[in-house]
C-alpha cells in the first residue's frame, strides 16, 4: 500500500538518515524525523470516500546551516507532488546544538479495500 510515510522515507533517505516518530539511534550531524499528523477523507457524497489525505511533519535536525538542505528537500517534495502546508523554523536546541526546522506536507492517496 502506498502511503505518505513510505513515499517520504524513500524520497529522503538517499540524502539523510530518516526515522518515523523518534530517531532511535545515536543521532548524526543531520537527520530527519517523520511524524504522522492526520489522515482525512476528502469531501464525498456517498459515505464511501475514494481518497484519503495524509499529512506528515518532516522535522529536520542539523548542527549546520539548514537552508540549503531545506531548499533541496522542498524541491524534492514538489517534484514528488506533495503539497507543502507549512514551513517553520522551530528553534535552536541549545542543549544539543541542533537547529530544528519543520516542513508539513500533505498528499492525497486512493483508498484501498
Amino acid at each position: 500500500m502506498t502511503n505518505a510515510l513510505r513515499e517520504l522515507n524513500e524520497l529522503l533517505s538517499p540524502i539523510l538518515p530518516v526515522e518515523t516518530g523518534v530517531f532511535s539511534k545515536l543521532p548524526p550531524e543531520t537527520y530527519a524525523v517523520l511524524t504522522p499528523l492526520v489522515d482525512t477523507d476528502d469531501l464525498f457524497g456517498d459515505n464511501r470516500p475514494d481518497y484519503e489525505i495524509q499529512e506528515v511533519r518532516i522535522s529536520l535536525y542539523t548542527r549546520h546551516n539548514y537552508i540549503k538542505l531545506k531548499n533541496r528537500i522542498v524541491k524534492l517534495l514538489y517534484d514528488a507532488e506533495f503539497c507543502i502546508t507549512e514551513k517553520r523554523y522551530i528553534e535552536h536546541e541549545d542543549d544539543t546544538g541542533y537547529y530544528h526546522y519543520a516542513i508539513d506536507v500533505a498528499k492525497q492517496f486512493e483508498m484501498e479495500d
